[in-house]
Order: C-alpha cells, then sequence, then structure tokens
C-alpha cells in the first residue's frame, strides 16, 4: 500500500495515470470477452436486431403493446365513423354524453 501522507502531489498524479491506464486495459479486455459472448448468443439463437434491441422512444424501450390496434368503442350513427376512446376526442364526440356513442 501507499503512504499516502508521505507521498507528493506529483507522485500521486502519476500513480493516479498509470492507475487510469490499468482500468482502461482492464475494462478493453472484459469488453472484447463480453461482446464475443454477446455475439456468440446472436448467433447461437439466430436473435434479430430487432428482437435485441426493441423500439426506442424517448430513451426508453417501447412497451410490448405499443403500436398495436385498438378495437373502437364508439361510434358516430350519422356517419359509421368510430373513435377508439384514446387521445383527442373527434368533433362529433365532444360536448356530448359518449354513452350514446357506445359500441355495444
Amino acid at each position: 500500500m501507499w503512504d499516502i501522507m508521505n507521498t507528493s502531489y506529483k507522485e500521486l498524479i502519476a500513480q493516479r495515470e498509470a492507475l487510469d491506464a490499468q482500468i482502461k486495459a482492464a475494462r478493453d479486455r472484459e469488453l472484447a470477452d463480453a461482446l464475443e459472448k454477446v455475439r456468440t448468443l446472436i448467433r447461437e439463437y439466430e436473435l434479430k436486431p430487432e428482437e435485441v434491441f426493441p423500439q426506442m422512444r424517448s430513451g426508453r424501450p417501447m412497451s410490448a403493446s405499443a403500436g398495436t390496434k385498438v378495437a373502437p368503442k364508439y361510434r358516430n350513427p350519422a356517419t359509421g365513423e368510430t373513435w377508439t376512446g384514446r387521445g383527442k376526442p373527434p368533433r362529433w364526440i365532444q360536448d356530448q354524453n359518449r354513452e350514446q356513442f357506445l359500441i355495444a
């Protein structure tokens, strides 16, 4: 171990630089091993990129149900137009009692 109390500033800086170099070398070695393991698993299981890395939105993975179709919940009797009840309501249902438009 080092005797920090009797070590000069310059010696400590030199020690830090040597330690930083050792840390980088260890990381590079371990990273190479990790990448080889990942590549082996991808080949072994014939994984596709979208299986390993699901679509990202706002830095977060999308949920499994994101982008799936939702059944309509409301129907405009005059035009047959439908609305799922998600997002901004269409004009024909705004400011009205939605129960009258429910699809049975």
